[in-house]
């Protein structure tokens, strides 16, 4: 099964301003969701999983595009690929776990890997929508804070269909929507503390600018890889020469 996270065009007018403006938010948004598979599952020790980028060109944007879009609500300009690390959920989590240890003897360790991953792709959903959240706020020279910026607000920042896609793993995951709840809102914190590090917002921010400013319709996997990578690595080495800069 292939993991998309759509972003739906947002186009009233063909001003070149706007689609400027809607590109870049769009560019935040996919950077986000491939920043998050990439350092966010790595952080949690989860294995890396193949996705790419896929990105229609702006300035291709024609009016029949824009009245489909208004009829359909459902023509993409981008999205990640892939990036799954559940591919197929199941009826019920728990009835899951206890299968496997009942019938296969599961260790408690390959348990908790499967809830990490299970969170992984959930945290990763909800890191799109904060990263362009987040954009937006900084461009505006505004405050981005829980406050501000909660579950509800995602709506507004192309998180209906990552927001739909996380309700489907969470039903999964229990059918008392107290625990839904509580479990959602303790995942999207964790996302929100994603966003809000210095180091990933810097390699989110990288790869935003490069696929604002890229002519291809696909970056593949190990592209966007190599430009997060490069990226935390030059902030971590900037944050060391400013500490020890500051302790001479």
């Amino acid at each position: 099964m292939v993991f998309t996270m759509k972003r739906n065009k947002m186009i009233e007018t063909l001003d070149q301003d706007k689609l400027i403006e809607h590109k870049q938010r769009i560019a935040y948004h996919e950077a986000g969701h491939a920043a998050g598979i990439h350092l966010n599952n790595k952080a949690r020790q989860l294995p890396p999983v193949f996705f790419k980028i896929i990105f229609k060109e702006m300035n291709v944007v024609t009016a029949e595009d824009v009245m489909a879009y208004q009829s359909t609500h459902d023509d993409c300009i981008a999205r990640v690929e892939g990036g799954r690390l559940i591919e197929l959920l199941p009826p019920s989590v728990e009835g899951l776990i206890h299968e496997l240890t009942e019938r296969n003897g599961a260790s408690s360790q390959l348990i908790k890997d499967y809830m990490l991953a299970f969170e992984g792709d959930i945290i990763n959903l909800l890191i799109g929508p904060l990263a362009e959240a987040k954009h937006v706020a900084d461009t505006d020279d505004e405050l981005f804070n829980h406050r501000l910026v909660n579950l509800k607000a995602l709506k507004n920042y192309g998180g209906s269909s990552d927001l739909a896609l996380a309700t489907e793993y969470l039903h999964s995951y229990s059918a008392d929507k107290q625990q839904r709840t509580q479990q959602l809102n303790k995942l999207f914190n964790i996302a929100f503390d994603f966003v809000n590090d210095d180091a990933n917002w810097a390699a989110i921010t990288s790869l935003a600018g490069y696929i604002s400013n890229s002519d291809k319709n696909i970056i593949d996997c190990d592209e966007v890889i190599s430009l997060l990578d490069q990226s935390v690595e030059h902030f971590q080495n900037r944050r060391k020469i400013t500490r020890d800069h500051h302790y001479e």
